[in-house]
């Protein structure tokens, strides 16, 4: 939990607007209490995994963005694009980290293999996490410091292939773990 703790504690007015899930909103019915993980109230939703995903799409959308605004030399706008980076990864954050790994980690405790697979996606986003946010840190203000744009591109670059690599394992590897309970 220290990418959540290090991604919302110190900002504050980012988490205090995040959404949270609405039991009464399109493609978020409330299921029945048997569909709750074993020890929890979460409940398996059949469409998170359909929304993670969308998630992937705009954070890759907005990711092309900024790399449109780095060789256009626009560095405000990577700058605003950066921000909306910032604020999409930290709610797909929440959403995986409460809703996804919550609910897997006690759906899989019965299952040796498959939870220490789970463990091991959480760390490793956890590593990915911590180094997207100093990089988010690193070029907030890009925008009004063109000095950082010679590192900038290299940064990216690297940035992009990491989330690239994490968002194909993930919809491949972890997002088919997330089934309803028996």
């Amino acid at each position: 939990m220290f990418l959540f703790d290090w991604l919302f504690g110190a900002k504050k007015e980012v988490a205090s607007t995040a959404k949270t899930p609405d039991a009464t909103a399109p493609g978020t019915a409330a299921p029945s209490a048997a569909a709750m993980a074993p020890g929890t109230q979460i409940r398996h939703d059949p469409q998170l995994i359909t929304t993670l995903k969308k998630d992937h799409q705009q954070l890759l959308g907005i990711f092309t963005a900024i790399v449109a605004a780095r060789n256009a030399g626009n560095l405000s706008l990577a700058q605003t694009q950066l921000d909306r980076l910032r604020i999409g990864l930290m709610d797909h954050l929440l959403k995986e980290n409460v809703r996804l790994y919550v609910y897997l980690e006690h759906f899989l405790k019965t299952d040796a293999v498959s939870h220490d697979l789970m463990h091991g996606f959480r760390h490793e986003m956890d590593d990915i996490g911590r180094a997207v946010v100093g990089f988010l840190d690193r070029y907030r203000q890009i925008g009004s410091h063109p000095e950082l744009a010679a590192q900038f591109g290299s940064d990216l670059d690297a940035i992009g292939e990491a989330l690239a690599a994490r968002i194909r394992r993930e919809e491949e590897i972890l997002y088919p773990m997330y089934l309803p309970p028996n």
